[in-house]
């Protein structure tokens, strides 16, 4: 009895040193609400579908405009999603002490800091952009609070798997906001985050299980446990990898010069997958995979934004043009 105790005890303070904290930097209740540390990584994925389209590079003024709006839409989604979990997040000891659940923030001023934020978002981006970018950044925060919020996670363990679609929204709002419209490399990308979505947070829920356990939240580590858990971020690391090459073929030039450079961003994506699988308690190796993640999502719209430079596309065309020598220095026949 008293070594199953010093172990959960152990295995406490493991989790508490490991589990990404909220604590370390504390940010003003209005701020804290809006979820700035998702972000950063919405705005690169919209660069991303930027970078994808014929429209590339846009103006000064309309980037601006897009990456405002799309910071707004953003914070109203986090915002109403704060509001929408308030009673569970107050009876969860991680989040307990946010603005809500601890009375640091009315629930009043939440609403209308989100009311504020989403008209400031759609007059960002009908104004300096165009609709059909106002309209998609829209879809996003709604499909976040309504979608995944609401119906999905409270509900089904695949919660993440359909209602990552918020999350993939960006890209699509680039593209439109460079060209008016979508293209199939959009949707590529938008298909990437989708994939990419629920191996990057299985990794993080299978650091908070005991968590959702608490309040009956039926995350996939929850129900299913942490070896299919992981056994299913293996599954999605390899589709994550595999459509990831497709970008050869999305990027409008430049293709070879991210086929190349991707190949260490995959390499060590399906190293790291491989390892939480044979060790799929080891909360040490959830946690690298998580924070590996980031940096993988982040890496391939830098990659997808340097290969549309001149240098890329030159080193593409010089690559080709070996590629054929090289090709037609065999023998026929």
């Amino acid at each position: 009895m008293v070594s199953s105790t010093s172990e959960m005890l152990t295995g406490a303070i493991a989790r508490d040193e490991v589990v990404p904290s909220r604590k370390r930097v504390k940010l003003p209740p209005w701020l804290e609400v809006a979820k700035p540390r998702l972000i950063p990584l919405l705005l690169a994925t919209t660069v991303g579908g930027m970078a994808l389209s014929e429209g590339w590079p846009l103006s000064s003024s309309r980037l601006v405009c897009t990456l405002i709006g799309g910071t707004l839409a953003a914070a109203a989604a986090g915002v109403l999603n704060c509001l929408w979990e308030q009673e569970l997040d107050g009876r969860m000891k991680r989040t307990s002490e946010r603005a809500l659940p601890s009375g640091r923030l009315s629930p009043d001023a939440a609403f209308a800091g989100a009311i504020s934020c989403a008209l400031g978002a759609s007059a960002f981006l009908i104004g300096g952009v165009n609709c059909l970018a106002a309209g998609l950044s829209l879809l996003g925060l709604c499909s976040y609070v309504l979608l995944y919020t609401a119906v999905l996670k409270p509900r089904t363990s695949q919660n993440i798997v359909f209602g990552g679609v918020a999350g993939a929204i960006p890209p699509l709002v680039g593209a439109a906001a460079a060209s008016g419209h979508v293209g199939l490399s959009g949707w590529w990308l938008f298909a990437l985050v989708m994939v990419w979505t629920p191996a990057h947070f299985w990794a993080l829920a299978l650091l908070l299980k005991d968590d959702y356990r608490s309040v009956g939240i039926p995350m996939l580590p929850v129900v299913k446990g942490s070896e299919v858990t992981a056994k299913a971020i293996t599954r999605y690391g390899w589709a994550t990898a595999l459509l990831s090459g497709f970008g050869v073929l999305a990027l409008p030039e430049g293709g070879l010069l991210y086929g190349l450079l991707l190949l260490p961003f995959n390499g060590r994506l399906l190293q790291m997958v491989h390892r939480l699988q044979v060790a799929p308690d080891d909360i040490v190796r959830a946690k690298g995979l998580f924070r590996w993640s980031i940096l993988y999502m982040f890496g391939i719209c830098l990659l997808i934004v340097m290969s549309r430079m001149p240098a890329a596309v030159e080193f593409d065309s010089q690559g080709m043009a070996l590629l054929l020598q090289i090709a037609h220095s065999f023998p026929k026949g």
